[in-house]
């Protein structure tokens, strides 16, 4: 399981159950990072994109206590009910948000595939800062880009010590 994000130079990712910002060549790396893979998310997540609709070419599992299936996604309420979903699952699989979901399956994420923005927006969700984690290490910081005067890198980070699931998804 991997973790795929957008962040500001604070690590937030949200405000007010919306993403920050929305740079086009973030967008496509997402979808080619993510297309027809697996994605795992939270219900205000789902709701927030839009019409409420699942992503395309992707199989959309949401981890709420509260949501109920619905059409092109999958729900399960909790971390063993997932493990067990994604047991046999041969595609890869990518933690999307919000950040609740972010916080509960890092630690069984082998790499975060991180959008790093230069500019503070103000955010009132966040992503753990994995510059600050001594089990997180960047391994790769693409070049600096820039859209509209923001400035931004793709990095990937690895986890020095994954969780291991067992077969129980414990």
């Amino acid at each position: 399981m991997n973790a795929i994000v957008a962040v500001d130079e604070r690590w937030g990712i949200g405000k007010d159950n919306r993403l920050l910002f929305s740079i086009p060549d973030d967008m496509k790396y997402f979808r080619q990072m993510t297309l027809d893979s697996v994605v795992v998310l939270g219900r205000r997540n789902l709701e927030s994109f839009p019409g409420g609709k699942p992503l395309p070419r992707r199989r959309n599992i949401v981890l709420s206590e509260t949501l109920e299936p619905g059409e092109g996604y999958e729900v399960v309420r909790d971390l063993p009910a997932l493990f067990a979903l994604l047991k046999e699952e041969e595609r890869p699989v990518f933690v999307i948000g919000g950040g609740q979901v972010y916080r509960q399956l890092l630690p069984w994420c082998r790499k975060a595939y991180v959008t790093k923005m230069y500019r503070d927006f103000g955010g009132d969700v966040f992503f753990p800062d994995l510059d600050e984690d001594p089990d997180w290490l960047l391994v790769e910081a693409g070049e600096e880009r820039e859209y509209e005067g923001l400035a931004y890198r793709f990095t990937v980070y690895e986890n020095s010590w994954p969780e291991e699931v067992d077969n129980d998804g414990q």
